[in-house]
């Protein structure tokens, strides 16, 4: 939800892959200072040997981001929830309250924060492609992947349209954010199950996946220029449904309804997406019971008249 920091997905990772590419590639990783406890996964390489070997490229492996450096040596970072990377000029500290790391390279310093008390964001050093393949997920790839093979893997197994985007081993780098997009723009009910989705349906959310992917990484991109990413979330203004609960959908003017679940949270459109219906929130259901409105039209009356018994909060 709002006050929880959203998880970097693809088009956030993108970006910081193709900023960090442009001031690493080639340059030596003069030092990594550690300062957050909790950051460094792994024992063997020790981190010490990844000092002074060249940057060959950085990749985006899901949502993590890997350092490849010279004697097949892996650098791989989760941001997990609140982790976000900062360029700055060489030297750079980090903060005492929010630093975890920092990267030294003749061009400048990258430092890695974390804002969230619960620090989340790993590091791990591996040697080899074979051990840098055990932290992929598996997810398909969707802008290299034809329709053919995104629909085999989308209904390899029963899953509802929220859950299959957003397994990383199902489809790679994306999360609630995008996902929320994603089906606005296919208008596809985030609990319909994969099984029942039709051919006409698959193809809508394969043009949907991609062009969605594909507009914000172009957004993004434009917006970052020449600099680097330092707003990294997912709460943004130009977003159809994602975190803008109970403001208009901007192509049928009727608010954005959510669903609630643990910290995140799922926004829809129900005219747009679930031909009007509201999709129970499963601790209001339980609340509610059978004065769970079935409609926008019904909650919209609730609303209108004082006595039509309980509302669902925010209403």
């Amino acid at each position: 939800m709002g006050d929880h920091p959203p998880v970097p997905e693809l088009p956030d990772v993108t970006v910081y892959v193709e900023c960090l590419t442009a001031r690493c590639a080639g340059q030596p990783l003069e030092a990594v200072r550690v300062t957050g406890p909790s950051l460094l996964r792994s024992v063997d390489p020790p981190l010490s040997a990844a000092a002074g070997r060249r940057v060959l490229g950085v990749r985006r492996l899901g949502k993590r981001i890997v350092f490849a450096l010279e004697g097949e040596l892996f650098l791989v970072f989760h941001l997990m929830i609140a982790g976000r990377f900062r360029w700055r000029a060489r030297g750079a500290r980090p903060s005492r309250k929010a630093g975890l790391a920092a990267l030294d390279f003749p061009t400048g310093t990258l430092l890695l924060t974390e804002s969230s008390t619960q620090k989340r964001a790993t590091l791990h050093v591996v040697r080899g492609e074979a051990s840098l393949a055990e932290h992929d997920p598996g997810g398909l790839e969707v802008l290299d992947a034809t329709r053919e093979a995104f629909s085999e893997r989308l209904l390899a197994e029963n899953r509802t349209l929220k859950r299959a985007l957003t397994d990383p081993h199902i489809l790679s780098g994306i999360g609630n954010a995008y996902s929320d997009e994603i089906l606005h723009r296919a208008r596809l009910s985030p609990v319909l199950w994969t099984s029942r989705l039709d051919l006409v349906q698959l193809d809508r959310l394969y043009d949907a996946t991609r062009e969605t992917l594909d507009t914000w990484i172009a957004r993004l991109r434009a917006q970052t220029g020449e600099g680097f990413p330092e707003k990294v979330t997912a709460f943004r203004p130009e977003m159809a449904v994602h975190g803008r609960y109970g403001k208009p959908c901007p192509d049928c003017g009727a608010p954005v309804q959510r669903i609630v679940y643990a910290a995140n949270e799922t926004n829809y459109c129900a005219p747009c997406q679930t031909e009007g219906k509201l999709l129970a929130d499963r601790a209001l259901s339980q609340l509610l019971k059978k004065d769970w409105p079935r409609t926008l039209e019904e909650l919209e009356a609730r609303k209108r008249t004082p006595d039509a018994g309980p509302r669902p909060p925010g209403s």
